[in-house]
């Protein structure tokens, strides 16, 4: 996958459309502005994805601003989400010295009802995953030490009979924590709990046991989970990719086995023969990122064009990575379905800081004269 000259572009005008961020130093800090969508503009998943893009525009173009910018949304998300929907104070058992031990809300508009805020266990390990690459590409230890902290607040709260040989979890809490708001058990969440905290514990040190309970809790579930993993749902399947692609484990390669299968029927199904009207573009959008970080071992001119593609018609609906007047994309254009898009739209674009290992390369001429070959080793030891 060469990373041509056409997509850096295409990924910093999708981010500006959620962000309007400056691409240039000034003297002055820049604060992320409230999104059009999520309580008090922030919201968590498509944040997490925002902090991963900055990431990579860090990477790729090595300016420190874009470092700079991952660390200002990540203090606007813990400022907000962090706390009570007034803002009033921390979410409960949270402080000013442990600003995560309260989890963090997911930022949805209404604070009850069916879709109303509360905590996801996947959001929150994604942000996990956020904090800690920026632990990682910043050296700033404090950042992972936050998200091993949010791992601890949050796991005796999603996860239920956590002695027993077969666990279980809650897929949706309440904003205090206190109660489920949704019991049944998320198809990834146990396998997202298991890379991730051992993704923290990785890097807290090579002989760290800091969430090594909490770790083997999650093993006894995917041991058994794995071996039954099905999916039709393009989101769920390109997520099923990513966070597998991260182990070496057998049953992470059985999963992407089991993935690989049913993403074959999903192409043959009618998802991509309807219009972009009738598709929600974030789901389609995590689907290609997922395909690009684990199938990219795998028959990777097939795979490359299959997640191209579905960017292709993206573009082509006049959705990203700016939202045309005539666009086709039917409700995926409305203000609150906008950030979700273009930062995963983004994400799968230029997957520089969501993938374990790389294909990427840096052409001499790829962007201006002060980006050499020299840069690819700094991009490449990110991924």
């Amino acid at each position: 996958m060469a990373l041509t000259s056409d997509k850096l572009p295409r990924f910093i005008a999708a981010m500006q459309r959620v962000y309007a961020f400056p691409t240039e130093s000034t003297s002055s800090s820049w604060a992320p502005p409230p999104a059009s969508a999520g309580h008090r503009g922030r919201y968590l998943w498509t944040d997490a994805f925002g902090v991963l893009n900055f990431l990579t525009l860090h990477r790729v173009t090595a300016q420190p601003l874009y470092l700079n910018h991952a660390k200002s949304l990540v203090t606007a998300v813990h400022s907000t989400l962090g706390r009570t929907r007034d803002l009033s104070s921390y979410l409960p058992g949270a402080s000013a010295s442990n600003p995560l031990a309260g989890g963090l809300r997911i930022g949805k508009e209404n604070a009850t009802g069916p879709d109303g805020d509360g905590q996801y266990h996947h959001y929150l390990t994604l942000w996990m995953f956020a904090l800690n690459r920026l632990s990682v590409t910043s050296g700033e230890k404090q950042y992972n030490d936050q998200a091993i902290s949010l791992a601890k607040a949050i796991h005796p709260h999603f996860m239920y009979n956590r002695s027993s040989s077969r666990p279980r979890m809650y897929w949706k809490m309440s904003m205090d924590l206190k109660e489920p708001l949704v019991r049944s058990e998320g198809n990834l969440d146990p396998v997202d709990g298991y890379v991730i905290f051992r993704l923290l514990q990785k890097t807290d040190g090579e002989d760290s046991s800091v969430l090594a309970e909490e770790i083997q809790q999650y093993k006894r579930i995917v041991d058994t989970k794995w071996k039954n993993y099905t999916s039709s749902d393009a989101l769920d399947l390109g997520m099923t990719l990513w966070t597998a692609h991260w182990e070496d484990e057998v049953w992470a390669q059985g999963l992407v086995d089991r993935a690989e299968r049913d993403i074959e029927d999903f192409w043959e199904s009618a998802h991509f023969r309807r219009s972009t009207s009738q598709r929600l573009a974030f789901r389609d959008f995590g689907l290609a990122l997922g395909i690009k970080c684990g199938l990219s071992t795998r028959d990777q001119k097939k795979w490359t064009e299959r997640a191209d593609s579905v960017l292709k018609a993206w573009e082509e609906s006049g959705l990203v990575p700016e939202s045309r007047a005539d666009h086709t994309a039917g409700i995926n254009a409305e203000e609150d379905l906008r950030p979700i898009s273009m930062v995963m739209y983004a994400a799968a674009l230029i997957p520089g800081g969501d993938i374990r290992t790389s294909a990427w390369r840096v052409e001499d001429d790829w962007l201006c004269g002060s980006v050499k070959r020299g840069l690819w080793a700094k991009f490449h030891a990110f991924c």
